[in-house]
Parts: C-alpha cells; structure tokens; sequence
C-alpha cells in the first residue's frame, strides 16, 4: 500500500516522514502495543526535559503503558 501512495506525498522530505511515522505504527503492532495510547503518551510528555538516556523508553518496543 505504501509505495504508491508515497508518489502523493509532495516532496521526498514529506514521504520520508511519512515513511517513520509508519515505520512505528508497525512497530506497536509487532510489540503488541496501541499506537493511539502510545502516541499520546509520547506526544504529552516533554521530552526536552527528559535525559538523554531515557529517550529509548519511548521506542514502542520499550514503552510500557501507564
């Protein structure tokens, strides 16, 4: 499904966000993981705030829902 409707993203940049955005997407479904509930935790907390060597918690793979 993918590779033809990234013909309509509008530029390269564009398709390659989508791109990730899928890429994780697949990623919460392979680890059994709501991508809703998981994108609004991410999305909610601030990560400027968090260290560094926290920012692999919120991979889908190492998420834990709250």
């Amino acid at each position: 499904m993918g590779r033809k409707n990234y013909l309509f993203c509008g530029s390269h940049d564009a398709a390659q966000r989508a791109g990730l955005l899928y890429s994780l997407l697949v990623t919460c479904k392979l680890n059994n993981v709501n991508p809703y509930n998981w994108l609004k935790d991410v999305l909610s907390q601030d990560i400027n705030e968090m260290p560094i060597n926290r920012i692999k918690t919120l991979l889908p793979y190492n998420w834990k829902g709250q």
